[in-house]
């Protein structure tokens, strides 16, 4: 039989209903349709796509048990190594890691590993799990979100006693504040921290450690190590005028309000814009969900403003030809140079005073490539113009909170505000290990869970 070059489409919702709800888009394969695209699997002996995995999945191994239909055995695999396979099946840019050296991909589709770590993970029957012995030694981790979970995933492995504080009221970290329900469904991602508290990880929430608790009564209430790993959660912008005008949101706080605290339902009482034309700056992967919640919330048209063209958009492709389908307008090589306000002189007590009424742009053309290799946007001199709008969502970037180095002495940061760490995770401080995007900056989950990986390699090598 021939071998298929092209991989089993991911069947979706319709664009015109899904631009209206927030239920997954992607639904997933079917059984017939898992089978068949793991069939497409060369089985490697070079295996080049684990070498992409940032958690060093077995991929030709839990790929062959999906061959012959043994998907609980293919769980069983994946989870040696990761301790969140349904959130990476979806979120993780498998085409720019494991897929991306699949040998599949030089004349044709690579095989969709991730649409098949995704069916394995949603279609294991949860049974009992096999509590690790306990070593005797106790870790507290500072943050839920993938690099924490990650790390304690594999601390509980083997035999630690974890503790996993979370600040907000929910765990998950931007797992859950940051990623909307249409691409991460929440109830995925409880089923996977509820798999590790079945290791006997604890979870403890409303706990702001440097405030609540401080790194030092950690230690003293008996923890002998601490991972840090408490995410990018300070948003950049971009310093123009205008940003402090009302109906200006970063895209996490308009994310959070979203997810955390479900502004889509008709009694929800956060304040957000729901209507009008939402324009939303930045072309990542955040701009998408974020633009695309604009619309599902109720927006009456949505805009994405992004300096550069189309091949240079950071986004996924997937989210982006998703976001496009759903009518997304892109504005591409066009910069923001100012928010307007609205301004009724004759009557300062008219409500709409101090409110975003329009964003000022300028057109752009590539230059010559900049250090990253990528061809600098320069402005085109007189090419201003004025985009109507009512919301303005500056997606732009995060980067760690620098005034962490205040609740913890002697914690090394850089000019960025991200934890100082060596090729282990190790800080400043002994005992004390960080990593994801604390260390890092925004990034993706995979890289995050990475370096929760290679912290907890450490703690497990301290202690033996």
């Amino acid at each position: 039989m021939a071998l298929k070059m092209t991989r089993n489409p991911m069947p979706s919702q319709d664009p015109k209903e899904r631009a209206h709800n927030f239920k997954e888009v992607a639904l997933g394969y079917t059984k017939e349709m898992a089978i068949d695209e793991a069939n497409r699997c060369l089985n490697c002996k070079t295996r080049p796509c684990v070498k992409g995995c940032p958690v060093n999945i077995s991929i030709p191994e839990f790929i062959s048990e999906c061959k012959s239909g043994n998907f609980e055995g293919a769980y069983d695999i994946i989870r040696k190594t990761s301790s969140l396979p349904a959130v990476c099946g979806r979120v993780c840019p498998q085409e720019s890691q494991c897929e991306k050296h699949c040998t599949l991909g030089i004349k044709g589709e690579s095989v969709g590993i991730g649409r098949l770590e995704r069916y394995v993970a949603d279609h294991h029957e949860s049974s009992a799990v096999e509590m690790p012995k306990a070593n005797g030694h106790k870790v507290a981790i500072v943050g839920s979100g993938p690099s924490g979970l990650t790390c304690a995933g594999d601390l509980a492995k083997a035999g630690f006693k974890v503790t996993v504080f979370e600040a907000l009221n929910t765990a998950g970290g931007v797992l859950v504040y940051g990623i909307p329900e249409f691409r991460l469904p929440k109830t995925i991602v409880q089923k996977e921290i509820d798999s590790l508290k079945a290791l006997g990880v604890d979870v403890q929430t409303d706990v702001i450690i440097g405030r609540t608790l401080t790194i030092e009564e950690l230690f003293e209430s008996g923890y002998e190590a601490v991972y840090i790993a408490s995410g990018a959660g300070l948003p950049n912008f971009m310093n123009i005028p205008g940003e402090g005008l009302n109906g200006v949101f970063s895209a996490n706080e308009f994310l959070t309000r979203s997810n955390l605290m479900k502004a889509y339902l008709p009694d929800s009482e956060t304040p957000i814009s729901k209507d009008g034309v939402v324009v939303v700056v930045g072309g990542g992967n955040v701009a998408m969900d974020a633009a695309r919640t604009a619309l599902r919330l109720g927006a009456d048209e949505v805009h994405v403003v992004y300096r550069r063209s189309l091949d240079e958009l950071p986004a996924r492709k997937e989210e982006v030809e998703h976001a496009m389908e759903e009518g997304i307008k892109f504005d591409l090589l066009t910069n923001p140079v100012e928010i307007i306000g609205y301004l009724n002189p004759d009557d300062p007590r008219d409500p709409k005073n101090g409110s975003v009424k329009a964003i000022k742009c300028i057109r752009m053309e590539l230059g010559e490539p900049d250090e990253k290799g990528r061809r600098r946007p320069v402005a085109i001199k007189g090419s201003e113009f004025e985009l109507p709008c009512k919301t303005v969502i500056m997606s732009i970037g995060t980067s760690p909170n620098p005034l962490i180095k205040n609740t913890t002495p002697g914690l090394e940061v850089n000019n960025h505000g991200g934890i100082v760490v060596d090729d282990g995770g190790k800080t400043s401080r002994e005992c004390v290990y960080a990593g994801g995007d604390a260390v890092t900056g925004a990034a993706t989950v995979i890289s995050a869970m990475g370096a929760g990986k290679v912290a907890a390699k450490s703690i497990i090598e301290k202690f033996k």
